[in-house]
């Protein structure tokens, strides 16, 4: 069937890594994602065990069983050949090492895989294994067994980050805090609306993996150009069955070229990072000496700097932004291939081959930082009302910009405001006294502005959420899809 061709690995021969015995170390990549002392910073092993070789073998002869018993089923082979390719299809009884180097032979990028699951077979099963498909049909569905694995995993995890934030929320309630607007003090929140707000969004993110789930978990089968000619009237019948022994959702029409399925999935999981990293953002400038509202937990032996001993740096929080930036970038390469030409097109196809894999372990990682750095996030709030009160009562300024307003119009009271607030702000006048000499509020009424910080309907808005999300979480299963 038609694929494009794969490239000689010059250099490798005999002695190259897909020829390494089972149970052999991995010969030093160029990668830091792949290193022994790194690659728990850039992967969970959850997901390395889908996305990694052996996960990746597996899923491809998950599907070539599938296939066969999908025919057998049609009556296009026999049933004791479905039966046999069905009983060797695994990664333990396949030479990997001779699927490698077959692969490079054929310069084609299952041949190989086929080749060595033939020889893993008596021969009149062999001659039964990859009829009627094409490299894209396996790969395809392969990587829709994938999806459903690493969304699983991401639903999980943001559940799990949901029941923190909820309970960050329902806990900080009334704990004021300075609101900021452009990294300066505004008028006050409180923190448990700020994690409302977080929680907020990831239900979204869970809403969007729970929608696009039946878009997503489909199977391909099309064989050269995706029209099935090569099943005759049987086409339908087999694909439906086809998809249906993997658990997947038959597509209804061929997809080789249509990629938008695998771009939506990798930007809803950019997004899930995006928002993990405005976390992180946040507790990595609140955690600031001079701020110290916030703070990371620190674990036993943890370094903070190993040339200042006094630091106590948020390395989680920095991370989860270093690795939001990479899934964005792998990303948009994914988006890229949404513009493929006719019925197949390998370099989309191919790029996602690289780039998906890194979303998704680029994502399982910012995940399971997050849980751990919300499960043990110090909250200061002496700290939150210590900033408050530097400020001198100046965060008032919006109560009085709606108090003033009825009485001079609402631009005329923002211009005075403006004026008299900046100058006694620049000579150290608290803001009561400076409304008062000014002449814009009796001393009863700018007494009563700043007597207490007023956070507005924060505590009203972070009840709405809490009750929201625990009604979704009840209505939901805990599992995905």
């Amino acid at each position: 069937m038609a694929s494009g061709p794969v490239p000689p690995s010059p250099g490798l021969g005999p002695a190259g890594p897909g020829e390494r015995p089972p149970g052999t170390p991995p010969l030093p990549g160029t990668r830091v994602a792949d290193s022994a002392l790194y690659r728990h910073l850039w992967g969970t092993a959850e997901a390395r065990a889908i996305l990694g070789e052996e996960g990746r073998l597996a899923g491809w002869l998950q599907v070539l069983a599938a296939l066969a018993r999908a025919q057998a089923a049609a009556g296009l082979i026999p049933a004791h050949a479905a039966a046999l390719i069905t009983e060797h299809a695994r990664p333990g009884l396949v030479d990997v090492g001779y699927a490698a180097e077959q692969t490079r032979l054929a310069s084609h990028s299952m041949l190989g895989l086929i080749r060595a699951l033939r020889a893993a077979l008596p021969e009149d099963a062999g001659e039964y294994v990859y009829v009627g498909a094409t490299v894209q049909d396996v790969t395809d569905t392969a990587t829709a067994l994938a999806l459903r694995g690493i969304g699983a995993l991401a639903w999980r995890d943001l559940r799990r980050i949901e029941e923190l934030l909820i309970g960050l929320a329902d806990r900080h309630r009334s704990t004021v805090m300075a609101g900021r607007t452009h990294g300066q003090p505004g008028s006050p929140v409180t923190f448990g609306w700020k994690a409302a707000s977080w929680a907020d969004e990831i239900r979204r993110h869970l809403d969007r993996l729970a929608h696009g789930a039946p878009r997503w978990l489909v199977g391909q089968l099309g064989g050269g150009t995706g029209s099935l000619v090569y099943y005759g009237e049987l086409g339908l019948q087999v694909r439906a069955g086809f998809c249906a022994e993997l658990g997947l959702a038959d597509p209804g029409i061929s997809w080789l070229s249509s990629r938008d399925r695998i771009a939506e999935f990798g930007q809803v999981l950019a997004l899930v990072c995006g928002t993990l990293a405005r976390i992180g953002g946040e507790v990595y400038e609140l955690q600031r000496p001079e701020i110290g509202e916030l703070a990371e937990p620190a674990a036993a032996g943890t370094v903070g700097s190993i040339t200042m001993p006094h630091k106590r740096n948020p390395e989680a929080s920095e991370h989860i932004d270093t690795l939001a930036r990479l899934a964005r970038a792998n990303a948009a390469v994914l988006a890229e291939g949404v513009a493929a030409q006719h019925e197949r097109d390998g370099r989309g196809w191919k790029a996602e081959w690289v780039a998906l894999p890194e979303v998704c372990l680029l994502t399982s990682t910012a995940l399971d930082i997050a849980i751990g750095l919300l499960s043990g996030l110090e909250v200061h709030p002496a700290a939150m009302a210590r900033n408050l009160e530097r400020d001198g009562g100046y965060s008032v300024s919006e109560r009085a910009l709606a108090a003033l307003a009825p009485r001079l119009g609402k631009h005329r009271a923002q211009a005075e405001l403006g004026t008299v607030l900046a100058a006694g702000a620049r000579s150290g006048v608290a803001a009561d006294r400076a409304l008062v000499d000014a002449g814009l509020f009796a001393p009863e009424e700018a007494a009563e502005l700043t007597a207490r910080p007023d956070a507005g309907a924060c505590e009203k808005m972070t009840d709405l959420v809490i009750a929201r999300a625990r009604a979704a979480r009840a209505a939901e299963r805990p599992s995905w899809p």
